[in-house]
């Protein structure tokens, strides 16, 4: 078995601050979409007020699952083709601010939903375009990692763009709870918006596209630039052909990559699922009060991204796999704990912790792919990336369903996600890393 290289390239001039700046606060203003759009507001507010009286024996909360795995279907779809047309540096730029734009026309446009059963499925509609083009944006953008960074400072600015992502979701929770949602009556939040056809929820909408807008302008503007002729172009199928015949040569050439993709993409989801479930867990399980809950979202992002800043310097000593198998081994045993104790007291001390290695984890993966990706294949590379991560997006809610229903406990859930990250250690532990130099 043939030793890795070092690095997958020689090393660059390190870009300057304000560029990787730039390109950090995208993330930052990107977060609010996933927190505010797709997770906590408006789809709460489109199942229980604007379908709340919907016709029919399907729920709203069913049409809403079955939109976003359209909306997933999607991004697995196009993410590979959307890979190929970015390889080129010269039109990453130009794929970064299509897709942004759309993302912030989607946003503005869920503004338009009114509080009545018929706007639910202009509103599933406009939510999906919403997810599938803010995940098919992170195709050029993680691609920009390696125009941006050395082998030396890779891993250190992978975490310093996460942890500004995380803190974008806590400061656009809190600007839009106490703008827009706290409080009671016929007026909501400090601005005293009316509730009336969720004329609130629909005005914090405008407020979440035209933040995206704000702090992805920077990157737009600023993005690097490569002067080198683009290749020449390829059409929607002749990217597949392309895309196949890549993989085939990865395949032939190293399989190591491909093992990678495979099993990042199930430790991924065992992280997603420890994420979209904990909620669930704190308040049915260790006696959390709703409202706490969203503090401890608060609190959750604010760990993930401190841990995201230790990691990624880390990342830059040690390497990344050595931070990614200690994060997944620390959130292993953290989460069989959180199984065995009780009350909010314990939900919060092991939550975070949780939080704590899952922050490191995730930006040393994003890192090792990038030093694993070919030169000049980042692109295509990170569209399989994203690919791997949709194809496995089904194991974390199956197995925690399938715990629930056969231990008929809401705490056994937990064990389902354990047992999904355990799998995705053991996938990833044969892989060999790119050493740091």
């Amino acid at each position: 078995m043939s030793q890795l290289p070092p690095t997958t390239g020689p090393p660059t001039d390190a870009a300057p601050r304000s560029r990787v700046l730039a390109w950090a606060m995208w993330d930052f203003g990107a977060t609010a979409i996933n927190a505010i759009v797709i997770t906590f507001v408006f789809t709460v507010y489109l199942t229980t007020t604007v379908g709340d009286d919907l016709p029919g024996d399907t729920s709203p909360a069913s049409w809403l699952g079955r939109a976003l795995a359209l909306a997933g279907l999607v991004v697995a779809l196009l993410a590979p083709v959307t890979g190929v047309l970015v390889d080129a540096p010269s039109r990453r730029r130009r794929a970064l601010a299509v897709l942004t734009g759309l993302v912030v026309l989607f946003t503005a446009a869920l503004s338009l939903i009114r509080d009545d059963h018929r706007y639910l499925w202009p509103g599933l509609v406009v939510l999906a375009c919403t997810a599938a083009c803010s995940e098919l944006a992170t195709v050029p953008y993680n691609a920009m990692l390696r125009e941006l960074s050395t082998p030396q400072t890779s891993g250190r600015i992978s975490g310093i763009g996460l942890a500004l992502g995380y803190f974008g979701s806590v400061l656009a929770l809190l600007v839009v709870y106490l703008g827009f949602i706290s409080g009671d009556g016929d007026t909501r939040g400090l601005l005293g918006i009316p509730v009336a056809d969720g004329q609130n929820v629909r005005a914090a909408m405008l407020l979440v596209a035209a933040w995206f807008a704000l702090f992805a302008l920077p990157l737009l503007i600023w993005a690097p630039r490569n002067d080198s002729a683009p290749p020449p172009r390829v059409g929607f199928f002749g990217a597949y052909r392309r895309l196949w015949t890549d993989v085939r040569a990865e395949w032939r050439r190293d399989r190591n990559l491909v093992y990678y993709l495979g099993a990042s993409a199930v430790f991924r989801d065992g992280l997603t699922g420890i994420f979209t479930f904990g909620a669930v867990l704190g308040v049915n399980v260790y006696g959390v009060s709703e409202a706490d809950v969203l503090l401890f979202g608060v609190a959750a992002c604010v760990v993930a991204a401190l841990g995201a800043v230790v990691g990624g310097r880390f990342d830059d000593r040690v390497g990344s796999k050595t931070v990614i198998v200690a994060s997944l081994s620390a959130l292993i045993a953290v989460g069989l704990t959180l199984m065995a104790v009780s009350g909010p007291l314990a939900f919060w001390v092991c939550g975070l912790l949780l939080c704590l290695f899952i922050g490191p984890t995730l930006s040393s993966a994003r890192t090792l792919m990038m030093r694993m990706a070919e030169r000049g294949k980042e692109g295509v590379t990170f569209g399989l990336y994203t690919t791997a991560g949709r194809a496995a997006t089904f194991l974390a809610p199956w197995l925690f369903s399938l715990f629930i229903d056969v231990f008929d406990s809401y705490r056994a859930g937990m064990g389902g996600l354990v047992l999904v990250v355990v799998l995705g250690l053991v996938l990833f532990l044969p892989v060999r890393a790119p050493h740091r130099i």
